[in-house]
């Protein structure tokens, strides 16, 4: 499963949301969206989609399968569960992300790429899922 997951997002096109302050990119990667449509839920995307070869990518069909990956089971149910009832949401979900971002980059990982559950079904008959979000590890 993993090596067509490779397959289909070095083929794909990907759109990216510039942030507004590009420090980001060393301690949260480069974030892109499988569709225009769906790189515009975080801002305005690039007009043209990008292309993106990766090797190693941690993945999932969701957060928590990621975050177990990265981090021990217990620290990674901590982690997201902080971050979904926090009250200070967005800066603790950026810092979250930083700390995926850091473990991944040791654990020498070049990106993470979360799917939605419908995702394993396509990758099974070798179809590119739907909706990917990729984080590029710089």
């Amino acid at each position: 499963m993993k090596n067509i997951l490779i397959e289909k997002i070095n083929k794909a096109d990907w759109w990216h949301v510039p942030p507004k302050d590009f420090e980001v990119y060393k301690t949260r990667g480069k974030f892109l969206a499988s569709t225009f449509n769906q790189a515009e839920f975080y801002g305005r995307p690039n007009d043209n989609p990008e292309k993106v070869k990766i090797k190693n990518p941690v993945f999932g069909f969701s957060e928590l399968e990621i975050l177990e990956q990265l981090f021990i089971k217990k620290d990674a149910i901590e982690y997201l569960t902080s971050v979904l009832e926090s009250k200070n949401y967005y800066n603790d979900r950026i810092n979250l992300d930083a700390k995926m971002h850091d473990k991944a980059k040791n654990m020498k990982f070049d990106s993470i790429v979360l799917m939605t559950s419908t995702g394993k079904k396509s990758l099974k008959n070798n179809r590119k899922p739907s909706s990917i979000e990729l984080n590029l590890i710089c």
